[in-house]
């Protein structure tokens, strides 16, 4: 049963950084671009995406979600143990940027909580089906 949720966690992991890399990028496309998730000054995905710290090495953090997440659900045929030690850094990985994003940037983004919780709620799971 942890199988199944860990692969729909996959999915559902990369279907949101998915969607934040539609934001990103139609936000770079249009400034005047408002997404279904910006609700508030406060409550702002672009406002999230588009700071410096939505990049990586001038890559988006989206992709690497994306890639992240394939990664799990093609590990998820093959070798839990791989998935549960990846999702404790992406546990690391989303404690520092909802850091960044509470503190720093004082704002709430809808897709990037979500994600957070997909990563945790991912970290449960592979650890209880490796132990």
């Amino acid at each position: 049963m942890a199988l199944i949720i860990i692969q729909i966690l996959a999915i559902l992991g990369f279907l949101l950084s998915f969607y934040a890399l539609y934001i990103e990028k139609k936000y770079e496309k249009s400034k005047k671009y408002k997404s279904l998730c910006d609700i508030s000054e406060k409550v702002s995905c672009t406002k999230a995406f588009s700071s410096k710290y939505g990049k990586l090495f001038g890559l988006s953090n989206s992709v690497y979600g994306m890639i992240f997440y394939l990664v799990i659900l093609l590990l998820s045929f093959y070798n839990i143990t791989y998935i549960f030690y990846l999702s404790m850094l992406a546990v690391i990985g989303s404690v520092y940027l909802a850091y960044v994003l509470y503190f720093k940037l004082n704002n709430f983004c809808l897709v990037c909580s979500g994600i957070y919780l997909v990563n945790i709620i991912l970290l449960i799971f592979s650890y209880l089906e490796v132990y």
